[in-house]
């Protein structure tokens, strides 16, 4: 029976953590965050399936129902699907990070030549983590117009929680292979590949194990939403214990936000390796 979100203290307190530090946390500008609903709600093809959204609510409820459920660190991730986009976000983000105290401030790029100049920008006034999405946006990581980007944010080290996986439907630029040439270049580069890199796993695992700045979040891996997904070997997420953090993809989610805790806790790796995934590893990256 899948764990419900009030079962959810009890459990973060026998396993000793202040709560938990979730860096794959959506809020978006109102009239963004309404086309995204409408995608899910028609289950758009770049989805694959019927997408149900539990937690339809304003962005004031959201945030006192991730207070509520312990989360004390979050992102506030937008991310930008075409040019001209990315600094309208940003503005928005910027504001929603002065309002919300447990929000890390959050920002986007999409590879255009105006990056070169709004990426230092928004790293200047405060930016700790940015998003990027190469299925919905359909770029490469390795698009030359990202060279400046990713030269900027390797210096300054400010993660990206970068979905660059081919689920839950591949698109033309998802794959291991694009981020493998973008970290040949910036071998320093902070990425944090969302979803564990699913259905990749393996290659991502492969380019956290050779880059040491490289991470993998596990928002809605082993979760019962995808019954068809591809086997992962559970001993190489234990062997990556401090390169894996926690994502919920909150608020798009069909189930409850316990369920991806209680998904995780079914892998049997261990309390050390939970506290470390749900709480420390989270913390340090986005600051405590």
């Amino acid at each position: 029976m899948t764990w419900q979100d009030a079962e959810l203290a009890a459990y973060l307190e026998r396993l000793g953590v202040p709560g938990i530090a979730d860096v794959h946390v959506h809020f978006m500008a109102p009239q963004v965050l309404a086309k995204v609903w409408a995608y899910f709600d028609a289950a758009g093809p770049k989805l694959g399936r019927p997408w149900p959204i539990h937690y339809r609510t304003s962005d004031d409820e959201r945030v006192e129902t991730l207070r509520a459920l312990g989360v004390k660190r979050f992102t506030a991730l937008s991310y930008a699907h075409k040019p001209g986009v990315a600094t309208f976000m940003n503005d928005w983000l910027t504001g929603f990070a002065a309002r919300v105290p447990e929000s890390v401030h959050s920002a986007t790029f999409f590879p255009e030549p105006e990056a070169a100049e709004y990426v230092p920008a928004v790293i200047a006034e405060g930016a700790r983590v940015f998003k990027a999405h190469l299925q919905v946006g359909e770029f490469a990581a390795d698009d030359p117009l990202l060279d400046p980007v990713w030269a900027t944010i390797e210096q300054a080290q400010v993660p990206v929680v970068l979905h660059a996986g081919s689920g839950p439907m591949p698109g033309p630029h998802t794959g291991p292979q694009g981020v493998a040439h973008v970290l040949e270049r910036f071998p320093e580069l902070p990425l944090v590949i969302a979803h564990l890199g699913m259905p990749e796993v393996d290659g991502f695992c492969d380019l956290a194990e050779r880059y040491p700045n490289v991470r993998l979040d596990t928002t809605m891996t082993f979760v019962d939403f995808f019954p068809d997904r591809p086997p992962v070997d559970p001993q190489r997420l234990l062997a990556l214990q401090d390169r894996i953090v926690f994502g919920s993809d909150f608020p798009n989610i069909p189930y409850p936000y316990a369920h991806q805790v209680e998904a995780l806790d079914r892998l049997g790796l261990g309390d050390d390796w939970m506290r470390a995934v749900l709480w420390t590893n989270g913390a340090d990256l986005l600051g405590s």
